[in-house]
């Protein structure tokens, strides 16, 4: 662990010793010691299946049964993917190829082959989304009031108003750079907005000596918007203008005296990929510092420019960014189409989906708010229980965005105040800009309370805003460690230790999400509160295995990655594929993000052969390949793309052994997906279900829910294609989401069961 008193020592300052280092490494090299095979036709390529998941985000934009701003934020998620795939996947296949790495993945494609079909779905996708943005969304945005306008659309008045605008806003914090011999090619900040300007000559018709068109950046500040609306005096009219075309229209005001010939905006992807040698850096806070600093100074793996371009314009970019052509795209519109997320806070409630408010009527919601004074169990004034009580008599289950999130903030809000707890350990891997619950963390540590938070600064992204909690964590007195050498702490979990008589007693809540009240209300996630002890008997061991020593912890009801989680995985799917094989009832349904490990699949292949019905609710990537003959043909494959984002890994195994007492189904739920970096780089944890009442509605609600989406879901052919989900003509369309919606409301209302009675 790397704390303020250990970062001397990075072995011990991460919390392994040697020994410890190697025993995880030879943990490593037994799971994935089966040399990996290379079989066509037996998986899908990861990165086009994740374009193939990015197409389906399209999908949603082109819908014309979504509302209309609704529509534009998919279209503007759709850019923001992009991005990221190309700051991370594309600059590390590049990288492979630079380094002469012919070596192909399982599915037979070697890295210059992936970038080959990358670019031929990428140059495809792209065109379909500028395509959705001209023909669809502008026409359809215009007949709802919402015009974006061009330069040449403009009335005098409006023009005015830019030219204002400009002079006031754009004009003093614009930077004009020069190229010439004197003025060498700035470096360009990652994914900023540029305009490039031709300059013909001076105004009295002399070119330079030379006769080449001078020209000059105009690198665009992050802090201006990048899309202006047209506020005209006693005129509400939602009329708006991209930034870039302000600057382009007023460009001559940074060139006195010089004639423009050309205006072009541009944009410049970077290998945004962090290099952390954790197990070399004396002090991994300041070295991801330092890395975040070197960011944008990474190689350029795109360019994004606009396609009226002049050519001589496109090739001194590609020469100074050193950037091949086929990582170039010419775009028949507006650069960073993310930046229409911003017409989504446009008041319009007509153009966006039905508002939904989480509901908060879980046992929890019912706690005595008011802290007990110490030494009593119970608040004076009331015999309301407070939330411990509840969690001493019972389990209870959220299901986010549909059930509230404030219960998690509640929990560790309350144990902040509550005079009987004295300690807290909390993991945060992502959380929110003003975060209750970093907040809570440092009110408990200033009552005087023990208590220990796991910042993962590694988490991409959000290393920056993962240094700030950090230092503001230190500063409180919350003693701050970053977890094992060589892996994430990816795992949500929070445990509080509370004076209960004579005893201790541990209360642990387990989430699949990170904690992030934001999010929790766009992301669809599980939360497990319990006070059963054999589960916070293991988050207390995890907690200790992550700031303390240990050569090879063992766990009883959690299965933690990666210290035995991917073994269990197999062992698990092998015993249905058994349990068919003998004639007993098998069943496998599982819900993640991603499904890449190639073992996994060869497991669940053989479970398939051997009877097994398996269910898969795979949101993004799969590399498994279904309903090929004689490999896969018990396996379906669904994804869920729809109002909110499907985060939730969820795990079911029917586990029939015969007469064997410990032969009930097996429910899992937690943060890993199947992949290799949560099974060997990431700490992860999956916990199980236990109590009977949500074990009930996992079984007949959740997982049926799912599998009856014939709206948003689609289900993967074994061509790579996915298709929607085949229903009779006149049946009536299912949405999951809605589902749970209409679910919530009922039981905010009394009319349908508690998962928790």
């Amino acid at each position: 662990m790397q704390t303020n008193a250990q970062r001397k020592n990075s072995s011990r300052a991460t919390g392994q010793s040697a020994a410890g280092a190697a025993a995880s490494k030879r943990r490593k090299r037994k799971s994935t010691g089966r040399k990996r095979t290379t079989r066509r036709g037996a998986y899908f390529n990861r990165e086009l299946s994740w374009l193939a998941f990015n197409r389906r985000v399209l999908d949603q934009a082109r819908n014309a049964k979504n509302p209309l701003l609704e529509r534009v934020k998919f279209l503007a998620i759709v850019s923001s993917n992009l991005d990221e795939f190309f700051e991370i996947r594309v600059s590390g296949l590049i990288q492979q190829v630079e380094s002469g790495i012919t070596e192909p993945t399982a599915d037979g494609l070697s890295p210059k082959e992936q970038l080959r079909r990358i670019h031929a779905l990428v140059a495809a996708l792209v065109e379909d989304q500028y395509r959705c943005w001209r023909r669809e969304l502008v026409p359809a945005l215009a007949k709802n009031d919402i015009v974006i306008k061009t330069a040449r659309d403009l009335r005098p008045a409006e023009l005015a108003w830019i030219q204002a605008y400009f002079y006031e806003q754009v004009l003093p914090v614009v930077t004009p750079l020069a190229i010439d011999q004197a003025h060498p090619f700035p470096q360009l900040g990652n994914k900023t907005l540029n305009v490039l300007v031709t300059l013909a000559g001076e105004s009295n018709g002399e070119e330079p000596d030379d006769n080449e068109p001078r020209i000059a950046i105009l690198p665009v500040p992050r802090i201006l918007p990048r899309l202006v609306r047209i506020k005209l005096a006693d005129d509400d009219s939602q009329n708006y203008i991209f930034l870039s075309e302000i600057i382009k229209l007023c460009a001559s005001s940074f060139f006195p005296g010089y004639e423009i010939s050309d205006t072009c905006a541009f944009r410049v992807t970077r290998n945004s990929d962090l290099y952390i040698d954790d197990e070399e850096s004396d002090n991994l806070l300041k070295h991801i510092e330092e890395q975040l600093r070197n960011l944008r100074r990474g190689a350029a793996v795109r360019l994004e420019i606009e396609d009226h371009a002049p050519d001589f314009i496109y090739r001194i970019l590609c020469s100074h960014l050193k950037i091949a052509p086929e990582y170039v795209f010419r775009l028949r519109g507006p650069l960073n189409l993310f930046r229409l997320m911003s017409l989504t806070a446009i008041d319009r409630p007509e153009l966006k989906y039905p508002s939904f408010t989480p509901v908060n009527c879980s046992p929890l919601a019912l706690a005595n708010p008011d802290i007990p004074a110490a030494g009593n169990t119970r608040a004076n004034h009331t015999d309301s229980k407070n939330i411990f009580e509840i969690l001493r008599e019972q389990d209870v289950m959220l299901h986010h965005p549909y059930d509230s999130f404030a219960p998690v903030v509640d929990f560790v809000s309350y144990a902040a105040r509550d005079p009987q707890v004295f300690a807290i350990k909390q993991t945060l891997y992502r959380t929110s800009g003003d975060s209750p619950i970093v907040r809570a963390l440092i009110e408990a540590s200033r009552n005087g309370k023990q208590v220990a938070a796991l910042v993962e600064l590694k988490a991409r992204f959000d290393e920056a805003n993962n240094i700030q909690w950090a230092r503001q964590l230190e500063d409180a007195g919350v003693h701050v460690v970053y977890g094992l050498v060589g892996h994430k702490t990816h795992c949500k979990c929070s445990l509080v230790v509370r004076r209960e008589g004579d005893a201790l007693r541990r209360y642990v809540h387990l989430g699949t999400g990170n904690y992030n009240p934001n999010t929790a209300r766009l992301y669809t996630d599980l939360s497990l509160f319990t006070a059963r002890e054999t589960i916070t008997a293991d988050a207390a061991n995890l907690f200790n295995t992550l700031t303390g020593f240990s050569r090879s912890p063992a766990f009883d009801r959690l299965i933690v990655a990666p210290f035995g989680m991917h073994e269990r995985m197999q062992e698990l799917i092998l015993q249905e594929a058994a349990n068919a094989a003998a004639g007993r009832p098998a069943r496998i349904m599982a819900k993640m993000n991603s499904l890449v490990d190639q073992e996994t699949i060869d497991n669940l292949y053989t479970a398939s052969r051997a009877g097994v019905k398996i269910d898969l609710i795979v949101r993004g990537i799969c590399c498994l390949v279904p309903g090929i003959r004689g490999r896969s043909e018990n396996i379906r494959v669904r994804s869920i793309v729809g109002r909110f984002l499907e985060h939730a890994r969820v795990f079911y195994f029917e586990n029939n052994n015969g007469d064997d007492i410990d032969s009930a189904p097996l429910i899992y739920a937690g943060s890993a997906d199947w992949m290799p970096r949560n099974f060997f780089r990431r700490v992860e944890v999956l916990y199980p279900i236990d109590a009977p009442a949500i074990r009930e509605w996992i079984t007949s609600r959740f997982f049926p829910t799912e599998m009856a989406d014939n709206e948003n879901a689609r289900e993967l052919r074994s061509n790579g294609n996915y298709t929607p989900v085949a229903h009779a003509p006149n049946a009536a369309l299912v949405s999951a989401q809605e589902k749970f919606m209409a679910d919530a409301i009922a039981r905010a209302a009394g009319t349908a069961p508690s998962r928790s009675a």
